[in-house]
């Protein structure tokens, strides 16, 4: 009885710490988004700047040229769109990851494709964030659909594994995740889709509903991608840099695949003058 009494309140444990770093940092991120232009651009590049540290610190060992390498990428994804066009930033990105690979593979011959990745990772989300707010139309309105749809998922996906519980998703990489959390995440995040239609008047509910839950998916295969990775190297946190949260990666891992995929949906659609458009817009 003892035992079931300790383990509950160790199951909630970092619950009110993730809310009230949840209450600080959200007003945060949507005034910038509100903001635009470039402080929003400045602001994507920071956060995948620190990507590229903790990715670094923990893959490469520290090595300050892959750093110096990973953080020219995000900040290529996050700031060279505006002067150099899109094609600029991801030619940038390609040459900077050869680099990087190359380095990699001079360090060691050995290291494992987690040394080969870090690059694309943390500037392709760069790029598609400024992609899809750069819309003067629909930008804003994309920003806030990917990041409220994305908040949803994570939300409900934490509630409903911690309060139903069951059979484990991958518990050979998370073993905290479960079926029940995926559905609950695909739920949250098409319930979110579906109001933000409404209010926002945007006709295809139906549409964004269904991408929203296709998109729940994305965010839960990102997270698990980063459960793997710290996995791999033993650790249990990205960082210590957000209380309840851990590290910058561990906190927008859903958030950066899901934006590489509306980004490539909206420009599917639309094309890449009207990227945000072709995401909400059916």
């Amino acid at each position: 009885m003892a035992d079931r009494q300790a383990a509950a309140p160790a199951k909630w444990g970092d619950l009110g710490v993730r809310f009230l770093s949840a209450v600080v940092l959200i007003p945060a991120v949507l005034v910038d988004v509100w903001a635009g232009g470039i402080w929003f651009e400045v602001f994507v590049a920071l956060l995948a700047v620190l990507m590229a540290y903790e990715w670094t610190v923990l893959t490469h060992r520290q090595s300050s040229l892959q750093f110096a390498l990973h953080a020219a990428a995000a900040m290529s994804g996050a700031l060279l769109p505006r002067e150099a066009g899109m094609d600029g930033a991801l030619i940038a990105i390609m040459v900077l990851w050869a680099l990087s690979a190359i380095a990699a593979r001079i360090d060691n011959p050995q290291h494992p494709v987690w040394a080969y990745i870090g690059v694309p990772y943390v500037g392709l989300p760069a790029i598609a964030m400024v992609l899809l707010r750069n819309d003067p139309d629909h930008g804003t309105a994309a920003i806030i659909w990917v990041m409220v749809t994305v908040w949803a998922a994570d939300t409900l996906a934490y509630f409903s594994g911690r309060i139903i519980g069951g059979p484990k998703l991958a518990p050979e990489i998370s073993p905290k995740k479960t079926w029940a959390g995926l559905g609950g995440a695909i739920a949250g995040s098409a319930a979110a889709s579906a109001v933000f239609a409404w209010y926002a008047g945007y006709p295809a509910m139906l549409v964004l509903t269904l991408i929203a839950g296709a998109f729940a998916v994305v965010e839960q295969a990102g997270d698990l991608f980063k459960s793997a990775w710290k996995r791999h190297y033993g650790v249990k946190d990205s960082g210590r840099l957000i209380p309840g949260h851990g590290g910058v990666i561990d906190r927008v891992d859903g958030l950066v695949a899901v934006a590489v995929a509306a980004a490539l949906v909206g420009y599917l659609h639309s094309g890449i003058v009207a990227t945000a458009r072709g995401l909400l817009s059916w």
